[in-house]
């Protein structure tokens, strides 16, 4: 079986965060594990209150899955602090991690600021040159490119400037009122869109965690890149159709929709 490693916050609601990485992993066919980055007390209205991991013990968490189960992809979400961005950059470094898929988390669905002012330069300078793949939603994007995005065309460009400035892909995804459902992906100096069929769900908590994982858990498996996020794409898809609702406000989509068998009754 292939493996994946998931370095993000955890979400006591279990609809993003290490609990979304981990129900993805799991139902896209990979072995999960965790570094957990921080604790946050959160649900579907927002998130109330955030406890980091010291850099010593997140270095210890990687150590200890580095040097026993060898991850065949990491996926990077909410890391708050320059501090704890710094040790996943060494660690990583150090391990020859690969198929690092980075989901730039900067603020919440629900509004919430989940990164640092600060820890912004130290994501772009430390974490984007090790990614294969980073996955900007449009907001991030702007805040990575440097540059305000009304179109899809403005898409391309924040995409292409990204990949330029950092060496990875860049997935800019769409929704946020532009461009419907329909991501951008930029890859060695050329553009591909995968179009995506807008889901009238207003249940959305955790589609960033939930696509990056599931891409991760493709590149695991010894997908090319293309085809990883198309089938990423296609199973976010089939999770925000299942129609799960739960909460209060934005509430979690329903990853195991696909799961069958006699201990799920």
């Amino acid at each position: 079986m292939k493996t994946a490693l998931t370095i993000a916050g955890s979400d006591s609601s279990g609809g993003a965060g290490i609990q979304a990485d981990i129900k993805t992993m799991q139902a896209n066919g990979v072995y999960a594990m965790s570094a957990v980055t921080a604790l946050t007390a959160q649900n579907t209205t927002g998130v109330t209150d955030i406890l980091e991991a010291t850099p010593a013990f997140l270095a210890a968490e990687l150590d200890a899955v580095f040097t026993d189960i060898f991850p065949d992809a990491v996926k990077i979400g909410m890391v708050s602090s320059v501090a704890l961005i710094e040790v996943i950059a060494d660690k990583l470094a150090e391990y020859g991690a690969r198929n690092i898929v980075v989901d730039p988390v900067m603020v919440a669905t629900s509004g919430a600021a989940l990164l640092q002012e600060n820890a912004v330069e130290a994501l772009k300078t430390r974490l984007l040159p090790l990614a294969a793949l980073a996955t900007p939603n449009i907001p991030e994007a702007e805040i990575l490119a440097g540059m305000k995005i009304a179109s899809p065309a403005d898409m391309e460009t924040a995409a292409r400037l990204i990949s330029e400035r950092y060496g990875c892909a860049v997935l800019c995804k769409g929704g946020h009122d532009l461009n419907d459902a329909n991501d951008l992906l930029w890859k060695d100096g050329a553009a591909r869109w995968f179009n995506g069929r807008r889901i009238d769900n207003p249940n959305t908590h955790g589609t960033g965690c939930t696509l990056s994982s599931a891409i991760a858990s493709n590149l695991a498996k010894g997908m090319e890149l293309e085809t990883a996020v198309e089938r990423a794409k296609a199973y976010i898809s089939g999770a925000l159709a299942a129609m799960l609702d739960l909460g209060h406000g934005r509430g979690p989509m329903h990853h195991g929709f696909d799961l069958k068998g006699e201990f799920l009754a």
